[in-house]
């Protein structure tokens, strides 16, 4: 596969590499892009020492070590800054591979990554992670016909394992009841990542969440710095910009993909925000 990644790394490093659908990389050097990619896999980041800092689907997040990163596929990513003394153990997976575990709908730590990549980890979690790492390099080493299968279920047993303490942590943070504004907002901004290309009007944000639309913009300048109104069109442009950057997709396919009546109300929509044209865009 072609992998889509958020940044650029060393592309002398070794890796191992199982039929371009799981491929480990040991500490690379990793540098930032300029813009957002869609992803077409899954990023597992194992992070052993500094911090990473970015946004996935227009949510902030900001990692320490110890801790674990996942990033999924179909997730709109920028890596922003990246620390010195960043040391991690990377895990990629293609779409393939993750669909053939056929776990992600019965573990509810992947519904609570939708909103927060960023997992803090205890010590022996990062050891526990570092020992799955180690043991299916040891697996991708040797020539054995039924490598597939013996990943498989070496990823589907830590993520059983692991999903089941992080999903206690998620409840037990969730039992700790949010303040009703934060709430409102989250379920805003959960709202527009399910609804945004068909949905643009904040009418009807405000029926879903019971509120008025004068409200809801209010709340969410409060809380975002901008309106519900530009949050909804920064999410289009985000989104966007990661299909121009990040895919070969033409730009009338990606009007469509974002539902736009044509090409060029997408274009003039598009300009009005970023200041190029689609075109231009990509081509920078």
């Amino acid at each position: 596969m072609e992998m889509t990644l958020p940044f650029t790394h060393n592309k002398n490093l070794k890796q191992h590499n199982h039929n371009e659908d799981f491929i480990l990389l040991e500490t690379p050097t990793i540098e930032r892009l300029n813009f957002p990619v869609k992803l077409d896999v899954t990023i597992s980041i194992i992070c052993f020492k500094g911090h990473l800092k970015g946004h996935s689907n227009m949510r902030y997040f900001e990692t320490g070590a110890p801790s674990l990163i996942v990033l999924l596929a179909g997730h709109t990513v920028t890596i922003e800054n990246v620390s010195a003394d960043f040391s991690a153990l990377f895990i990629v997976m293609s779409k393939t591979f993750t669909s053939s575990l056929n776990i992600e709908e019965h573990l509810p730590v992947f519904l609570s990554l939708h909103n927060q990549p960023f997992i803090a980890l205890k010590e022996a979690e990062l050891t526990s992670l570092a020992d799955y790492f180690k043991t299916v390099q040891k697996v991708l080493e040797t020539d054995n016909p039924s490598t597939t299968k013996i990943l498989q279920h070496l990823t589907k047993a830590y993520f059983y394992g692991f999903g089941y303490n992080a999903h206690n942590i998620e409840r037990h943070t969730q039992q700790e009841k949010k303040p009703r504004l934060e709430e409102l907002v989250e379920n805003f901004l959960n709202q527009v990542q399910d609804n945004f290309k068909q949905e643009r009007g904040i009418e009807f944000y405000a029926d879903k969440l019971c509120v008025t639309p004068k409200y809801l913009s209010k709340v969410i300048k409060e809380h975002n710095g901008l309106s519900a109104k530009q949050w909804i069109d920064d999410y289009v442009v985000w989104e966007a910009k990661a299909l121009l950057k990040s895919t070969h997709m033409t730009i009338q396919q990606i009007s469509n993909e974002l539902n736009f009546p044509s090409q060029s109300f997408f274009g003039r929509y598009f300009k009005r925000s970023v200041g190029l044209s689609p075109l231009a865009y990509r081509k920078m």
